[in-house]
């Protein structure tokens, strides 16, 4: 799917506003299709909407790796409630923009809560144990098994470039060259098998708890 056009700064008001209406239209027409289990349309909304959602997201929090977390977390949200979305109550990049804000203001919340727990143990504290404890060692364990199940509900091509990804270490380019795939391809792999494996965690997670 081709980039959006932007307005250049000569172009009229009209013309702009113009822009942005077939702009949002394309993206229902994205929605639409993600709704009825099109993952190439979820990981074309991905692409053309991304930089919004990191750009707002990185404005509210001010800390990179802290947006890019919340720009995963609302494209993990997003294909959860895609097919709830009603585009008489507003449009897409609207939907986004709120969904990013709820989630970095949630981010901002258990930050603020997780220094409030650490300060007190930190001044009490002068030297923190480096060895895990059994139940924390259980606990790793357990989730490395999780994980585990999760990338096993992954597409093979999915769980192959987030293997290599990850595990190996090597670059979206490295990756490309090494299974003779292009670049963009990679890329949309690795974009929507993270997405998948997040809310396939969560589930497992919840399955997993008491």
């Amino acid at each position: 799917m081709e980039h959006f056009h932007q307005p250049e700064r000569d172009e009229s008001p009209v013309e702009q506003l113009r822009q942005l209406q077939a702009r949002e239209e394309a993206l229902v027409a994205l929605v639409g299709r993600a709704a009825e289990g099109d993952q190439t349309a979820l990981a074309a909304l991905y692409d053309e909407t991304s930089a919004l959602v990191y750009g707002f997201a990185l404005r509210i929090l001010r800390d990179q790796y802290a947006a890019e977390d919340v720009t995963i977390d609302v494209y993990a949200q997003v294909y959860q409630q895609v097919s709830i979305y009603d585009a008489n109550r507003g449009t897409p990049s609207a939907w986004l923009l709120t969904l990013t804000r709820s989630r970095a203001i949630d981010r901002l919340r258990q930050e603020t809560q997780r220094r409030t727990r650490e300060e007190p143990l930190e001044a009490t504290t002068n030297m923190p144990s480096l060895t895990a404890g059994p139940e924390e060692c259980s606990a790793t364990t357990e989730l490395q098994h999780l994980v585990q199940r999760a990338l096993a509900l992954l597409t093979p091509e999915q769980r192959q470039v987030i293997e290599l990804a990850y595990y190996s270490g090597l670059s979206h380019n490295e990756i490309a060259a090494k299974l003779g795939q292009p670049l963009g391809t990679v890329k949309t792999r690795i974009r929507t098998g993270m997405m998948l494996l997040r809310e396939y965690l969560r589930s497992l997670l919840t399955e997993a708890q008491p």
